[in-house]
């Protein structure tokens, strides 16, 4: 007779059921995704406004072009779909979260109103069971509400008015400070104003976010470069405490010959020219170096303008204009979001991926001619550390007369010549930062963003600006303050959930047609969904703060439970099967004391990734010890 492998179990810790809402797990500011997702399949679309606000500042401009890891974390995309005979189809996808933002953002009629009426009304969100575990609304509310001592008024200064220095900024103008923003360009938001397209983020949009961190008291002092025409030395004396949140604006270079002259330009460079309005001349054909999000906006951007050209230039024909797209990743490796590829691909851009450049060829006036490649054939080692590896008996070269180099970006801190020499680097325009306080080796110095932990999403740049707001407020006042959060588990007695949610395909949020794209270069490509389309496609949220919960000495072990899940999540167990540990042992010791006859006793084992809270276990359990209970968090921010 075979025997059986023991079956290792998980014993749940404390907070364990809180820990599932792995979308808010997932989020940098731990925005709870399935409150305000939940609140638009139940038509509560300012609810929803105010869940996916309290948090983030900067929440509409997130709704558009957030990186969005909590679709990454997202449990509904790890749900198997079967067939009608029960055989695996595939996994299921996530739920469409950051379109979801978008649509309460801009369903609850906020964007674009007075700065003044829209903190008025999220100030006074009433604490309700979705909005309570917010992190922002408990500090929106503790700030009128006083809960810890508010600041005294101190002028602190923030280098650089990008996501971070604006989150930064919001939050200490909630604690009683006088936040003055140094920045060095004519407009706010840094990347997201002069490195994101407009056709992603469209402008009035970003100027509407900051006048409403504006109203609450920021003051932000445009065309200041921090180093010229004020230095750090200055701002350090004149301020109680400094954070540097700088961003990483510069584009890298890549080291090879041919690349210093005319006709090679960086990436970021060209985003910020067209921005502003600027001029930049681009050739023909173009050639675009990079995988990445920036990448493709910079390559998107140029089949938008080279387009543009040609319909109001009937002597430039479209046919004679390229864009290539050369990465060392093959497709599956591409770092670019899978919908910047799929819309690339859709617009013209002609994609090369597994190639490294090792030349940039000129001919003899200078001018660029082509890019010559050679074969990646790795780029990550066995620990997916960067490695690449290439053939160079398999080459290629590009005809063009513009390249664009995306291959990453850096930051400038030559401002620290002058007030910054207890600043530590650990490298060239990387300060030394604590990673828990985001302090520099300088007291009263602090970094937020990319300049403090390397190119990030737009959502850490926002975290980061948060966390350096409250290290700055522990530093001046020589008080902490900490969110305190309680835990409750309330039963639900009629828990039900939308017909058929379990078989409703994700609802992708819709785009303008290629051609309409091309038409001008800010014509936006995602378009919000229709009500319809939102709440079908938020009905799909498998409600990860509601879970089964198992009385067992309710429990007759009768399997009804087993028999009747569809994703065939639990399974009934004897103790004698389950792998020993210490957690178990000890679990099965302080339900059974010493008994000896553990091996008569069964435990009930569930498999968390595979339930999708349908509910049906409790329906049929017999004895009634299966019951469904929402787990809810209140936090507030308390003196630690």
């Amino acid at each position: 007779m075979t025997r059986l492998a023991p079956i290792r179990v998980e014993v749940p810790a404390e907070g364990y059921h809180r820990g599932l809402i792995s979308c808010q797990v997932a989020c940098p500011v731990h925005t709870d995704a399935r409150g305000y997702v939940r609140a638009i399949a139940a038509g509560r679309f300012t609810e929803a406004y105010l869940i996916a606000r309290g948090p983030n500042p900067l929440a509409s401009i997130c709704a558009r072009i957030c990186g969005a890891p909590c679709e990454a974390a997202c449990r509904r995309g790890k749900v198997p779909r079967v067939d009608a005979d029960g055989r695996f189809v595939a996994e299921d996808r996530p739920i469409a979260i950051r379109a979801l933002k978008r649509f309460a953002c801009e369903q609850a009629g906020f964007e674009g109103k007075p700065a003044d009426e829209v903190l008025r009304v999220v100030r006074g969100a009433a604490p309700s069971e979705s909005s309570d575990a917010e992190e922002m609304a408990a500090l929106l509310r503790a700030g009128v509400a006083g809960q810890f001592p508010l600041a005294q008024g101190e002028r602190i200064a923030i280098i650089g008015a990008g996501p971070a220095g604006l989150a930064a900024a919001h939050d200490l103008a909630l604690m009683g400070f006088q936040p003055v923003v140094f920045e060095s360009e004519r407009v706010s938001a840094g990347m997201l104003a002069l490195g994101v397209p407009a056709y992603r983020l469209p402008r009035d949009l970003i100027r509407w976010e900051v006048s409403v961190i504006e109203s609450l008291g920021v003051t932000i002092h445009y065309g200041v470069t921090v180093g010229k025409n004020a230095s750090l030395a200055d701002l350090r004396r004149t301020h109680r405490a400094v954070i540097v949140a700088v961003g990483a604006k510069s584009s890298r270079g890549l080291g090879i010959p041919g690349e210093r002259g005319p006709g090679v330009f960086g990436g970021v460079d060209l985003l910020r020219a067209v921005a502003l309005g600027e001029t930049f001349d681009v050739g023909r054909e173009v050639v675009v170096i990079g995988g990445g999000n920036v990448a493709y906006d910079v390559a998107r951007t140029v089949v938008r303008q080279i387009a543009f050209d040609t319909a109001r230039t009937a002597a430039r024909l479209q046919a004679a204009a390229a864009v290539h797209l050369v990465s060392l990743e093959t497709l599956e490796e591409m770092p670019a979001d899978t919908v910047e590829i799929r819309e690339g691909d859709e617009e013209g851009i002609h994609r090369h991926g597994g190639w490294g450049p090792v030349e940039i060829e000129r001919d003899a006036r200078g001018a660029v001619r082509g890019v010559t490649f050679r074969r990646c054939r790795r780029v990550y080692d066995e620990h997916h550390r960067f490695a690449p590896q290439y053939d160079d008996a398999d080459r290629m070269t590009l005809p063009c007369d513009t390249v664009l180099l995306a291959v990453g970006q850096a930051t400038n801190l030559d401002f620290l010549q002058d007030g910054g020499a207890d600043i530590e680097q650990l490298r060239p325009g990387w300060p030394k930062v604590d990673p828990q306080t985001l302090a520099t080796t300088a007291p009263g110095v602090f970094a937020a963003g990319d300049v403090a932990h390397g190119t990030r999403l737009l959502i850490d740049a926002v975290a980061s600006g948060k966390a350096a707001a409250r290290s700055v407020y522990r530093y001046v006042t020589g008080r902490t303050i900490a969110p305190e959060a309680t835990t409750a588990h309330l039963p639900l007695a009629r828990y039900e959930r939308e017909r058929g949610y379990e078989s409703i395909r994700r609802v992708e949020a819709p785009t303008l047609a290629p051609a309409e794209r091309l038409s001008r270069p800010d014509a936006v490509v995602e378009r919000a969904y229709a009500p319809a389309e939102a709440r079908r496609e938020a009905s799909r949220c498998l409600d990860c703060g509601v879970s089964p919960v198992f009385d067992g000495s309710r429990c007759v072990l009768c399997g009804g439970c087993v028999d009747v899940c569809p994703t065939r999540c639990l399974k009934l167990a004897p103790l004698a099967g389950l792998q020993p540990s210490e957690d178990l042992d000890a679990l099965v010791g302080a339900l059974l004391g010493d008994s000896s006859d553990r091996h008569l006793h069964s435990a009930i084992l569930k498999d968390e990734d595979l339930c999708s809270r349908c509910a049906l276990c409790a329906r049929r359990c017999p004895s009634e010890a299966i019951t469904m209970e929402r787990v809810t968090c209140s936090v507030r921010w308390r003196m630690a």
